[in-house]
């Protein structure tokens, strides 16, 4: 891969990276896709800005996130949501609680694996579906 600001890994590529590494890369994604929907819906400026995305990157907001788009996915999207669930991260953060963290991980896995397979369209389309109400 040459191009990594817009990578698209073949799938046997993607397959074989652990959960917790594209949960890793999924966290960056989400947390960009954050604070891109926060710039562009004026929620928040300045210093709000920071606090704004840390609420909504949280464990327990991307659980909720988790729960939404949970109906709407593919099979391929659902077997890598599960493997980023079942993962076993070193430490889960004393304010999230085991199943929780595990939901927020298996979504960062998801929009991970999305980016990676150059799935942006896709990531986008969940994402959206989870700032709806928002």
């Amino acid at each position: 891969m040459e191009n990594y600001f817009s990578p698209a890994l073949p799938d046997d590529a993607a397959q074989g990276l652990s959960s917790l590494a594209l949960a890793h890369v999924g966290d960056a994604v989400y947390e960009l896709l954050t604070r891109t929907w926060l710039v562009s819906h004026g929620k928040a400026t300045g210093r709000g800005l920071h606090t704004a995305a840390i609420k909504l990157v949280s464990a327990e907001a991307q659980a909720a996130g988790a729960e939404r788009v949970l109906p709407v996915l593919s099979g391929a999207e659902l077997a890598v949501f599960r493997r980023g669930r079942n993962s076993r991260p070193h430490s889960v953060p004393a304010h999230a609680g085991r199943a929780l963290y595990a939901q927020a991980t298996a979504l960062e896995a998801l929009f991970g694996w999305l980016y990676l397979t150059g799935q942006r369209e896709r990531a986008n389309e969940l994402f959206c579906l989870i700032m709806e109400e928002t």
